[in-house]
């Protein structure tokens, strides 16, 4: 693993450095604003999941006509391109003055930072690395608990000291005076995957490169959409509320604290545990256990008494996280080839977008009209369990056509 590091610090930096930076589109840190922006524009949890719930959706929607660029425009330009559109997101949450604007600049937010410094990251590591790509895919998402640890801290320092629109403003100078000349000196030289020269692609099955369009209509595609939907639903959706499961179990935020270092601990675990075995026994080996901890951990929120389960209930839910990001990283690549990646990838994405657009809007509703969180998070655990049924079919189909 050391000599791994060192031969290939760069271009591993610059996909940690992508994920990291990404945590300023997430979920988990704009909920940190929700309570100053509800008060400010007089939104409720249903319209402000709403508004949230549209802006993401649109952002999927660019995600799946502009992913591709991947593909076609070297990352080098790519990604400090985006890094400056995410900085513009940054002083728009600043400046706001309408619920319009505040629409847009969450568009650009999600686009930016879940959608595209994600999509970037993953499609490099897919694309560069062949033999160990589970584990250059585990080390590039280590950034995205990092953010988790890191960012939260320092953002309600800042949020505490200077105000929350303030707060937008460093956001947007670390984005474009940090983030983008780093991305572009990290990206500037490319890189062919070990024992392959040149710009050398890997076919996926059948010995072919696919295309968009021929993987999905492909069987397997369309049969992961359920999958691909569901960690992050739920991952997102416990963020979101996370307010508002505080108010109805009778916690503090400060009580509810330890529970995200245990959802950023499991999730760098299980990440490095599965890209440890995709590498070695197939990533597809992975789909039967994927979903059974999120579904535990998410239906322990429902019963819950003491604070204490929450923290265990998030570090369970951080095992399904970590297994899902090894698990796309390597899976894509090894079914559909990496000629087409980017464009694959960006559908893959699209779905994971969509999947944290509909959850705060659909779960926003359902609480205004009565049904608390807590009890919706029973029903997403059975919803879990029972996915995971299918997910075995998947494995077994999958495990005939790759031999």
């Amino acid at each position: 693993m050391t000599e791994f590091l060192r031969n290939n610090l760069r271009w591993l930096s610059a996909g940690f450095l992508l994920t990291f930076a990404s945590a300023f589109g997430q979920t988990w840190f704009i909920s940190l604003f929700a309570g100053a922006i509800k008060s400010e524009y007089g939104l409720t949890d249903g319209t402000w999941g709403s508004l949230y719930t549209v802006a993401t959706l649109s952002a999927a929607g660019l995600m799946f006509w502009r992913g591709s660029a991947a593909d076609t425009v070297p990352l080098s330009r790519l990604a400090p391109m985006v890094a400056c559109a995410f900085a513009l997101a940054g002083l728009g949450m600043a400046a706001g003055g309408s619920v319009w604007l505040l629409g847009l600049t969450l568009f650009l937010l999600r686009f930016c930072g879940q959608g595209m410094f994600s999509h970037i990251a993953m499609t490099a590591m897919g694309r560069w690395f062949e033999a160990r790509r589970g584990q250059a895919v585990s080390i590039t998402n280590l950034g995205h608990p990092a953010g988790e640890v890191v960012v939260p801290l320092l953002a309600v320092l800042l949020i505490g000291s200077i105000g929350w629109r303030p707060t937008w403003v460093i956001v947007a100078a670390i984005l474009i005076l940090v983030v983008a000349p780093a991305l572009w000196l990290l990206l500037k030289d490319d890189r062919a995957p070990g024992g392959h020269g040149g710009t050398a692609t890997i076919p996926g099955l059948a010995g072919r490169q696919w295309q968009r369009r021929d993987a999905a209509r492909h069987w397997l595609l369309p049969a992961l959409v359920p999958v691909l939907l569901t960690p992050g639903f739920i991952g997102t959706v416990v963020f979101f509320h996370q307010v508002h499961i505080a108010d109805v179990k009778g916690w503090t935020l400060v009580q509810m604290a330890p529970g995200y270092t245990a959802f950023a601990t499991a999730t760098v675990a299980s990440a490095f545990v599965a890209g440890w075995a995709a590498d070695r026994f197939g990533a597809q080996r992975l789909l039967p256990a994927l979903l059974i901890p999120m579904g535990i951990g998410i239906a322990l929120i429902g019963p819950a008494e003491g604070v204490a389960a929450w923290w265990v209930a998030l570090g369970v839910i951080g095992i399904t996280q970590g297994m899902s990001s090894a698990l796309w990283g390597v899976l894509l690549p090894l079914a559909y080839g990496t000629r087409h990646l980017g464009s694959i990838r960006s559908l893959a994405t699209t779905i994971m977008v969509i999947s944290t657009a509909i959850g705060p809007g659909i779960t926003g509703l359902l609480i205004d009209r009565g049904v608390d969180f807590p009890t919706q998070s029973l029903f997403m655990g059975a919803w879990c369990i029972a996915l995971t049924f299918g997910c075995v079919l998947i494995e077994r189909r999958l495990t005939r056509e790759l031999l």
